[in-house]
């Protein structure tokens, strides 16, 4: 007796069975193969200040049909996952939620606040991780990173530092970091900016491959 199709298409039932298989069959994970050529997307890491929205939804499907389409190229085809950690907004959204306690920052002190935070991340970055799971996303899991784990943190200061000593920035008061160019903008790029150019940390990461690739 044939099986009746349903009326009414069920993801639930399909899709995270699917997903199951593809995880325990290792299918997203890549390690390095002299035998094929590498391809390597970096996921865009999402801030851990709340939920994904419909905009991480299209770049990461974007993503997905593409790494998915190297692997079957024959690439060995890596989708590095990762969150990040968002300092200043998600320190927002942390003391938003400590007033409706009737909390103050200062009420808390630094290693109190700091247990927060972790507890706020691993709320809210098992939330993304678990959202962008439920998209199908084929990222090697096995390697997810957090902007402030203990090998990144310490590779930012270095490359940070070592911009700083290169003259490649100066430091300055009118940014988060403390950072800003050293060349002077244009008149027209001056005319659309406010008074002074500021840089973040990630641009100066930027500026320091770009300037060594070059040389």
């Amino acid at each position: 007796m044939a099986k009746e199709l349903a009326k009414n298409y069920n993801p639930k039932g399909m899709e995270e069975r699917l997903y199951k298989e593809w995880m325990e069959q290792g299918y997203f994970h890549a390690e390095p193969n002299p035998d094929k050529e590498p391809f390597t997307i970096v996921i865009p890491p999402p801030n851990i200040t709340g939920q994904l929205h419909m905009g991480h939804a299209l770049d990461n499907t974007l993503q997905d049909i593409l790494i998915r389409m190297k692997r079957m190229q024959g690439f060995e085809a890596l989708w590095q996952p990762g969150t990040d950690h968002a300092a200043i907004a998600t320190e927002v959204k942390i003391v938003e939620k400590m007033a409706e306690e009737g909390l103050l920052k200062s009420d808390l002190g630094r290693e109190k606040f700091m247990e927060r935070a972790w507890q706020w991340k691993e709320e809210y970055g098992g939330i993304i991780v678990d959202q962008l799971k439920k998209l199908g996303a084929s990222c090697d899991w096995e390697k997810e990173r957090f902007t402030l784990d203990e090998g990144l943190y310490h590779a930012v200061l270095e490359v940070f530092e070592n911009t700083m000593k290169k003259g490649s920035s100066t430091r300055g008061t009118r940014s988060s970091t403390g950072a800003r160019p050293v060349r002077r903008p244009s008149r027209m790029q001056r005319s659309t900016m406010r008074k002074r150019t500021v840089i973040s940390i990630i641009c100066v990461i930027r500026l320091s491959v770009k300037k060594a690739t070059s040389s």
